[in-house]
């Protein structure tokens, strides 16, 4: 009996966990403003892009390896959906420098706008579980979709936008 209640604590245990990574903003939600700085220090509102078209937003890090995974495939959908659909990479600040990050960006060709989450506050406010989570954003300002990895299908997340 004390073992099978052990087991089940457990258990309760780590379904707790599991809720607490998958948090997110749910899809179907308007997305949050939240301000972010540019690689330079100024304040940037992402709220600014939200609602004039479609949004991805890339929640990642330098030293991320599903961000890694991801970088061709969102490089490539950078070019092919140039002036249609907005691509926005949101460094998160652990263990990372602004300076760091503007250097990574520039070494891999990034060609989109880049911020520094140097507060925390869109990593905060979009419920971010871990880097590399994406959230493609339509142009009403609702979240269309959101994934984790360096497998997500990003060409299909955006299509849910346009």
């Amino acid at each position: 009996m004390i073992r099978v209640l052990g087991v089940a604590a457990a258990v309760i245990a780590l379904a707790n966990i599991a809720r607490a990574q998958d948090s997110s903003v749910p899809v179907g939600s308007r997305a949050p403003s939240a301000v972010v700085q540019s690689l330079d220090g100024k304040d940037v509102d992402l709220s600014t892009y939200i609602g004039k078209g479609p949004v991805l937003l890339e929640f990642w890090a330098t030293w991320c390896p599903n961000c890694h995974e991801l970088e061709p495939q969102l490089l490539s959908l950078v070019k092919q959906y140039a002036g249609t659909v907005t691509f926005i990479g949101v460094a998160v600040s652990i263990n990372e420098s602004a300076t760091r990050v503007e250097a990574y960006a520039k070494k891999h060709g990034f060609t989109h706008p880049i911020f520094y989450d140097t507060h925390g506050t869109a990593s905060g406010a979009y419920d971010v579980p871990a880097t590399s989570w994406v959230v493609v954003i339509d142009k009403t300002g609702k979240i269309v979709y959101e994934g984790v990895g360096g497998d997500q299908d990003l060409g299909a997340a955006v299509k849910k936008a346009l």
